[in-house]
């Protein structure tokens, strides 16, 4: 994280928030619980179900698992659509530059994939579309990627956009460490761990193909799960 912030990759609040999150993985003893490895299950099946998937990226979700997540979107045939607050043509630069770069790193770890990963289309730089009723940078985006898609996995999403893609009928998948949060309470399925701890097992769950049947999903009763497993960790 250090090094993606000299490389002007993230916003100055991204170490703040990196950290507070770091806080809540300490609740759930630092590693995947039951319900989380749930939610991952739940989330491969409602990208690989999708007419048309999207894979969301900030700058702290670029330095953290960038590799893994160009990864999952060749498994999807999807985009990966940089979208960010704090938005400037440098910081653009410095994040497009990075995933190119990863994509690179993604074909040497997952030589099974490289051709699909090289054809994994990276957007984020010319935005033509807008999500409606969002204020501020983060409501500008990709016809082709988080405006047309029907489901979007946001890893460290923020609630206002959270809640706008909801409002427009998508399926959002979100990772997040604070089941208490908007975008938490907020989001059709959120996985509640650490980003560099589940993206590779929703990476091979993708690879497995694999397809939940529970069509019941209860997102706040597998938020109240999580809590109980930090609560047992607290005693």
């Amino acid at each position: 994280m250090t090094d993606a912030a000299n490389a002007g990759m993230l916003a100055d609040s991204a170490l703040i928030a990196h950290g507070r999150g770091e806080a809540f993985d300490y609740l759930l003893g630092e590693a995947t619980c039951e319900p989380a490895r749930m939610a991952i299950c739940k989330t491969a099946s409602a990208l690989l179900s999708a007419d048309k998937c999207v894979i969301s990226v900030n700058g702290n979700t670029v330095a953290l698992a960038g590799t893994q997540l160009i990864a999952c979107a060749a498994v999807l045939n999807c985009p990966v659509e940089v979208n960010i607050y704090y938005r400037t043509p440098e910081r653009m630069k410095a994040l497009i530059s990075a995933l190119e770069k990863q994509r690179m790193d993604a074909t040497k770890l997952y030589p099974n994939l490289a051709e699909k990963i090289v054809n994994v289309p990276i957007l984020g730089d010319n935005p033509d579309g807008q999500i409606p009723n969002l204020d501020g940078p983060r409501a500008n985006c990709h016809s082709d990627g988080i405006l047309s898609a029907n489901a979007i996995l946001v890893p460290l999403e923020d609630g206002d956009r959270c809640e706008a893609l909801i409002a427009m009928g998508k399926t959002v998948c979100v990772i997040d460490l604070n089941p208490l949060s908007r975008t938490a309470k907020t989001a059709s399925v959120t996985i509640v761990d650490e980003l560099t701890r589940c993206v590779p097992i929703l990476l091979n769950e993708l690879m497995r193909e694999s397809a939940s049947q529970d069509e019941d999903w209860d997102n706040d009763l597998n938020l109240q799960e999580v809590i109980a497993v930090m609560l047992r960790i607290l005693e």
